[in-house]
Parts: C-alpha cells; structure tokens; sequence
C-alpha cells in the first residue's frame, strides 16, 4: 500500500535502496501511519464509552428518584416516553462502540501483517548470507532481525492492548456500578498494554529508515 510518509530527511542524494530495504522503509511508514489512525480511534472509543457511562449513571439516578414520587395517570405515561430515550441513546452508542472496534480490529491485522513481512525478509537473508546475516546493514546500524524484533514487539502490545479493549466493550453497557465504569475508562484511555518503550521504539525505526532527520 502507498503509505504516507512521516517526514523524510533531506539530504542531497538519497542512496539506492535494494528490494528488502525498500520493503522494510515502507513497512516503517505503515506502522507510523497505523499507529496514527490507532491513536484517533482510541480517542473516539473513548468518547463514546464515556457517553455509555453516563447514559447509564443518568438511568440509574432516574431509576432511583422514580421509586421516591408518587405517579398519577398523567405522570406514569411522561415517564414511559422520556425512559425509552436514553434507551434508544445508549442502543445508538453500543453500535458505534462495536464499529470503532470492528475498525480497530482490521487495523491489528494489518499491523500483524507488517510483522509477519519483516520476518519473511528475514527468513529470505538468512537464507542468502547465513545466520549471521549480511556484512553491511540495510540502512545506518540496525540488523535486519532487530526490525523483526520491533516489529513484532509493537504487533504483540496492539494485540494485547486490542484484546483489554473488546472485553470493556462487553462489559461497559452491562455495568451498573460507577466505580468499575471509571476503572473501565480508565483502561481504555491509557492503555496499560502500549507503554512509553512502544513509541520510542517506532521512532527509532523511523530514524533507521530515514523517515526522521539523524
């Protein structure tokens, strides 16, 4: 695919790049670019599991000042029409709650996908010049398998981190108690899964494959 660069360095003359190079400097693109789309989606899913929380703290507090009013004909039929709002509300944000997730899903696939090409790469090298690899690097210093190595740490933490977020989609529209609902946004927004290291291990890569200035 024909990804979006993330700031290429300038330079004079930019040096021919073999086939296995090429492959591994758009794979870095990629990731720079999945992450990107990652990080939009992880706040939308955030808005909307936010707005869950509070459809169903509002029902639970109208559910409770319900039980303490007396209701006469007029009153009782008010209220069955103003209930099934926030009924059809909370319906409307599950649906975008699963979409976000149906979007974030295919993009970990892609992301296993990017690992899964830098290992073959690597499977061909070692093939070609052994288990030591090549005498020169593709790029500045790196090794070939430490772009397999990154590659597949980032792919395992958004596997991971995918995982936690399907499981408070599940739980977050069924919760009743305000306390685990925090917790539940909580884990969403910082994702535990995806640390500091995750972001400075894809800039490293893109400083190897030229994508950031040395």
């Amino acid at each position: 695919m024909e990804a979006r660069s993330p700031g290429v360095a300038s330079s004079a003359r930019k040096p021919v790049l073999n086939n296995s190079a090429r492959k591994i400097k758009d794979n870095a693109a990629d990731w720079h670019n999945f992450i990107l789309k990652w990080d939009k989606l992880n706040d939308a899913g955030f808005t909307v599991a936010n707005n869950i929380v509070n459809i169903k703290i509002s029902k639970e507090t109208e559910n409770d000042a319900n039980h303490q009013v007396d209701c006469d004909g007029s009153s009782v039929i008010q209220k069955s029409a103003s209930a099934s709002e926030p009924h059809k509300e909370l319906e409307e944000c599950c649906t975008e709650l699963l979409d976000i997730m149906d979007k974030m899903t295919h993009l970990v696939s892609k992301m296993a996908k990017l690992s899964s090409t830098v290992k073959g790469i690597c499977v061909l090298e070692s093939f070609q010049h052994g288990e030591a690899g090549r005498d020169r690097p593709l790029f500045h210093t790196w090794p070939t398998k430490q772009f397999d190595e990154v590659s597949s740490k980032l792919a395992d933490a958004y596997q991971q981190e995918l995982r936690l977020k399907q499981a408070i989609a599940q739980e977050v529209a069924h919760n009743t108690e305000q306390d685990l609902a925090m917790v539940y946004l909580s884990a969403w927004l910082y994702q535990p899964y995806i640390e500091d290291s995750s972001r400075v291990l894809l800039e490293s890569m893109l400083l190897e494959t030229g994508h950031r200035p040395l």
